[in-house]
């Protein structure tokens, strides 16, 4: 991400975790605008820009990332295998809700373990969650065939909780050491989902299929167990924590008066509950088209190595174009691809919907954190505002795999989730032209007072 754009964060003396992604953010870059909003700030902190501590902290949320959301969205592995080997007596839309509640938890956790990071909670949070994340990696693997409820627990409510808890804080931290070169530490960090999204399918899908569930299985807990250990060891908080924050009724009150920022967030929900179908379910459509191994053990892996890509390229092009308008393209990206699903039948065609839609999934990854925080009016908004964004759209994600999985059936009807998935993703970028729309306004309202103030 372009150090320019780092350069109009101002540092909290505290760090709030909302500053965790202010890599991204850019209040003028919503519309496109090289116009830079310099709200009052706190006194001016040294930041060490590196040093030992410092990179050994970006690389213990590297890792943390790899263990969290780079195990949320290897899921897919999981709903092939359940669906067709491991819980064959529960239907698809049953099983992914296991996948939903894990990345939802993930994403609802964050707001309240990003509020105690806040408080100086940041040891308790990061430790705790991988306590908890270990315990119920190793109870998935006791978990029987045909037994739903003991995966559902342990993977999907247990994982997702514990992931929740570090997922925010882990960022955090990193802002403690990096100023002028925080762009970079915190694509280093987000890198990490996308690394562990490479590399665990790769793992699972060969042990799975090679040597069964019980041995994948124990070799995952035992491979996250040694990350995630090494990883709490690795980071080390630098700041006190602020000595306010923003009381969470009054930026509720206030945000819900910005309307581009409901638009924002209504778009958010609305486009994630479409948006996980290509993820839970492109490896087990590759597998039922009779694909060959090689393509339908990989497809999920392409997709994710091309999300990569998005989410590094945006910050090239969101100067010139603007982060609410390049948010939107790749939005309106996955939409086309997911009705181009419908039509996926051979090795190439699935090959070129992962390359397409993981690209532009990972630009709508990359640049929602930014998006969210150009709406603030001044800097103890920015986590408020992401939090609350991040929250909403993850009841889009809980619901979405499952409605996706009904339309499924047990006959795997594919055009059915395919469209209903479209319909919503482009409903989504439908309510973020409004949302532009309205932005516009006020560049134009802004610019006519400025003049008049001249006059």
């Amino acid at each position: 991400m372009s150090s320019s754009l780092d350069r109009k964060v101002e540092s909290n003396k505290g760090s709030s975790h909302f500053e965790t992604t202010s890599q991204e953010v850019s209040e003028s870059s919503a519309v496109g605008s090289n116009e830079v909003k310099n709200p009052a700030a706190p006194p001016s902190l040294d930041f060490p820009e590196g040093g030992l501590a410092g990179w050994a902290t970006v690389l213990g949320a590297f890792l943390i990332q790899f263990c969290g959301f780079g195990y949320s969205s290897s899921f897919g592995v999981y709903q092939a295998y359940y669906t067709t080997v491991y819980i064959t007596n529960e239907s698809a839309s049953t099983i992914s809700w296991i996948g939903g509640v894990n990345a939802s938890f993930t994403i609802f956790f964050g707001l309240i373990s990003g509020r105690l990071f806040d408080k100086g909670y940041f040891y308790h949070m990061v430790w705790g969650g991988a306590v908890l994340d270990i315990i119920c990696l190793w109870l998935l693997t006791l978990a029987k065939p045909d037994s739903f409820y003991q995966n559902f627990l342990a993977q999907g409510i247990g994982c997702g909780i514990a992931q929740g808890m570090m997922y925010l804080p882990c960022i955090a931290v990193v802002s403690h050491y990096f100023r002028q070169r925080r762009a970079l530490a915190m694509t280093i960090v987000a890198s990490g989902s996308s690394m562990g999204s490479i590399v665990q399918p790769i793992m699972l899908n060969n042990l799975l299929n090679e040597h069964g569930y019980k041995t994948a299985s124990v070799a995952n807990a035992a491979l996250l167990t040694g990350i995630l250990a090494i990883a709490c060891a690795l980071m080390r908080t630098r700041l006190p924590p602020p000595p306010t924050l923003m009381p969470f009724t009054t930026a509720v009150v206030k945000f819900s008066k910005d309307g581009a920022y409901v638009i924002a967030c209504l778009g958010f929900i609305i486009f994630s509950i479409g948006y996980f179908y290509p993820l839970f379910y492109i490896q087990l459509d590759a597998e039922l088209h009779g694909l060959s191994r090689d393509v339908d053990f990989y497809v999920l892996v392409i997709l994710n190595v091309f999300s990569f890509l998005g989410r590094l390229s945006p910050g090239f092009l969101v100067n010139r174009v603007g982060v609410a308008n390049l948010i939107t393209m790749g939005m309106f990206g996955c939409g086309v691809v997911m009705l181009g699903m419908i039509g996926a039948k051979s090795e190439g065609s699935f090959i070129v919907v992962a390359i397409l839609y993981g690209y532009s999934a990972g630009t709508f990854i990359s640049l929602s954190n930014p998006l969210l925080a150009s709406f603030a009016t001044d800097q103890m908004e920015v986590g408020a505002r992401m939090g609350i964004g991040f929250t909403l759209s993850g009841i889009g994600g809980l619901v979405g795999g499952s409605i996706e999985g009904a339309l499924l059936t047990k006959k795997f009807i594919w055009w059915k989730p395919a469209v209903f998935s479209a319909i919503f993703v482009l409903a989504g970028v439908a309510l973020m032209v409004v949302m532009i729309i309205i932005l516009h306004q006020r560049k134009r309202e802004k610019a006519a007072t400025i003049a008049l103030e001249k006059a």
